[in-house]
C-alpha cells in the first residue's frame, strides 16, 4: 500500500541519519495521528548480558518518529528543531520490529509538543517519548 507519507520516510532515511537504521514502514496515519514499525538491530543494543537496546536508541527512533509526522503534516514546510525529549522507559526492548505511535498534543506558531509511544511485541507500552520543538520555515526538496 503506498501512501503519501512514504516520500517523506524515504527522504528521511535518506537525509535524516538515523532514519536508514530504523527502517520504517507506514502501519497507519489519521490527521495527527501516525504509527509506523521500525526495527532495532544488534548493533543497538547494550553490551549487557540480557542484550536489550541502548535508551538512547529507543528515544533516537521516537524523536524520528514524532518529527515524521510535523513534517509530513506541514507537507515539508516545517522541520522540527528538538528543544526537550523526555523519555519514560516502561519495559526493555530487544532486537526486533516494533509498533511506534506519534499524536500531536499541541501546535502553535513557532512550538510544537507530540507524544511518542513504542510498544513491544506483547502490545505493551515500552516507551513513552514527549518532544518539544521549535518549528523552522523550510521547502524540503522531496524530488531527489
Amino acid at each position: 500500500m503506498s501512501h503519501e507519507i512514504d516520500k517523506y520516510i524515504f527522504f528521511h532515511s535518506k537525509y535524516g541519519g538515523t532514519g536508514e537504521k530504523f527502517g520504517f514502514k507506514l502501519i497507519d496515519y489519521k490527521k495527527n495521528n501516525l504509527k509506523l514499525e521500525g526495527r532495532f538491530s544488534s548493533d543497538m543494543i547494550n553490551p549487557g548480558p540480557q542484550g536489550f537496546v541502548q535508551g538512547g536508541q529507543i528515544t533516537s527512533m521516537l524523536d524520528d518518529v514524532t518529527s515524521l509526522l510535523l513534517i509530513f503534516e506541514s507537507k515539508g514546510e516545517i522541520y522540527p528543531s528538538s528543544t526537550n525529549l523526555h523519555t519514560i522507559f516502561h519495559r526493555p526492548l530487544k532486537v526486533g520490529t516494533y509498533l511506534c505511535k506519534a499524536t500531536l498534543i499541541s501546535k502553535g506558531k513557532n512550538i510544537a509538543t507530540v507524544k511518542g509511544e513504542i510498544y513491544n511485541q506483547n502490545d505493551k507500552i515500552a516507551a513513552t517519548l514527549i518532544h518539544n520543538a521549535f518549528l523552522i520555515s523550510t521547502k524540503l526538496n522531496l524530488d531527489n
